[in-house]
Formats: C-alpha cells, structure tokens, sequence
C-alpha cells in the first residue's frame, strides 16, 4: 500500500506552482479542482500514480494508501504553501476535499498536546479504533494524514484495520446486535458538510457484507452508556479489529489515505517523554477529509 513518486513526476512537481484554493462552503470548489487536474495531469507519470492509489482504496481488499512524497517535502519545505497546494490537487483526484470544521482551515493541525485527554488525536496515549465523525448521517468517505513530523522518540505509530474482515469474523448474534439503531458516541455542533446528527446509530448500517460504513469507535465502550449485551458486541469488535491491525510508521511528506467503508484506523501511544520535547519538535500530521463526487448530493 505504499506507493513511491516517479522521479520523473517527482522532478516536475517540484517546479510546479499551484494557485492557492479557492472554497464553496466547507469544499474546495470546483474550479480549482479542475485547474489543479489541468496542470497536474500535464505531469509525467501523474495519472498513472493517481490511478494505482485509486486501485489501492478501492479494490477488493483495499482501503488505505499512503503516497511517499518525503522527497518532495524536503525540496518544498512542508510549511511551505506550494507543497500543501499539489497534496490538495493530488488528494482531489480522490475525491472532493473539504473541511466540516468552520472554526479550522481546510486542513487540521494535529498535533501534540500533553494537557490532553490521551485518546484524543493530540493526546500522547493510545488512540483506538474508529472512524471520524461517527455520529454524522453523512461522515467523511475518506479521512487523509500528511505526516509533517513523526514523534521524534519514535512513538506514534498509526494503525489500520479492515473493519469489514473484523465484522465477519464475528458471530452471527453479535452481527444483529451491531445493526440495532443501540449506539451514540460524542457530541455534534458546529459541523458542516457531515449531514445531521446521528444518533442512536447502528454499527453496521445493513449494507451488503463487505459493503458500507462501520460505524465504530472504542472510545464508546468507555464513554457511553451503553445495553450489556450491545456493549459486549461492540467489544467483540474491538477485539478482532485488534487482532487485523497493520501498523505504518508515517515519515515526514509520507500521506496517509484511508476509505471509511472499509477501514478504520488509530494511533499507538507515542513514546514516553514527550514533556521534554519542544512544541516545534513534537509529532505533527495535517488532516485533510473527502467526500466521493458521484451520489451524495455535496458537490462543490
């Protein structure tokens, strides 16, 4: 699943400038999709790489990407604008970014906070299973990490686990109880483009096997309250999600793509000592979210 730039796309990206994006509400708006395909697509090799990440996210099996652009990165710089803008353009050719944070840029700084509840995404601990915004009639199709900066200790790994495999290693008991509308998670305010609140909501959405959103997050089996027999369930899905984990150490200009019905990901702790580091030193991945373009009515 780790896909490598051509040197020949390599080079040309790295004299390519793309205008900055312009935004229709919370998506990047069309014509800067379409400026940014028009001047990428002119790039040697650049179809056929997005067409192998397309093929990773999508076929049988499938569901995560990660698209080593580490050498683009330190050409760039990741803080600079230019190299942000070709990842945008690159993600694009996926599906529709956007961000459902109006208080956030189209991309969300994540990074390390040790005041923080250690199973958020900032924290230092673990961070289990799930999806993002699980409790949005409408989540993200894809959730996307740039890694700026790993845990410099060397914590941190991100893990990923195919939710539908885990699903049907399950009984057929607890396979009923997780279609049951028994489950809620989390709050919902301020979110754009995610579709209304969700809640209760079942995990398995009653879509074909293998087919549709897995709506699961661990951090309900601590944070809600939930029926004995749901619960016990849920946890049996935590545990064979476990059990299928694959675990990637993300490397600086290294982006992460992952299909929400297929896969759900999460974080091993980082390592132990990060008081010590400096706030410019510590982890840092920017999030990106995006939606498919063809029947959900959120063309931008």
């Amino acid at each position: 699943m780790f896909i490598d730039i051509p040197s020949e796309l390599e080079a040309a990206l790295t004299d390519l400038s793309l205008p900055p994006w312009e935004l229709n509400g919370p998506f990047l708006a069309h014509s800067t999709m379409e400026r940014y395909r028009t001047e990428l697509t002119a790039s040697p090799r650049f179809e056929e790489t997005a067409a192998t990440m397309r093929h990773s996210l999508t076929r049988e099996g499938g569901g995560y990407a990660v698209l080593r652009l580490g050498n683009l990165a330190k050409a760039l710089g990741t803080d600079d604008d230019r190299f942000l803008q070709l990842v945008t353009g690159i993600a694009a050719e996926m599906a529709i970014p956007f961000s459902p944070f109006p208080r956030w840029p189209l991309w969300k700084d994540i990074g390390v906070k040790i005041d923080k509840d250690p199973g958020k995404s900032s924290g230092t601990g673990y961070n289990a299973f799930h999806m993002d915004m699980v409790n949005g009639t409408l989540p993200p199709d894809y959730t996307t990490l740039l890694c700026v900066r790993p845990d410099p200790l060397g914590g941190g790994t991100s893990i990923l686990s195919d939710a539908h495999a885990a699903v049907a290693r399950l009984s057929e008991d607890s396979r009923a109880l997780l279609a049951e509308s028994a489950y809620h998670y989390g709050t919902f305010f301020d979110l754009f483009g995610v579709g209304e609140e969700y809640k209760p909501f079942p995990i398995l959405d009653g879509s074909d096997p293998g087919e549709g959103f897995v709506r699961f997050t661990a951090k309900m089996l601590e944070k809600s309250q939930l029926g004995p027999a749901y619960a016990d369930a849920a946890r049996e899905l935590a545990e064979e999600l476990v059990r299928g984990q694959v675990t990637l150490m993300l490397q600086p200009g290294d982006y992460l793509i992952v299909n929400q019905r297929r896969f759900l990901h999460g974080r091993e702790a980082l390592h132990s000592g990060q008081e010590a580091v400096p706030v410019s030193d510590r982890r840092l991945l920017l999030q990106l979210f995006l939606r498919t373009r063809a029947g959900d009515g959120s063309a931008a």
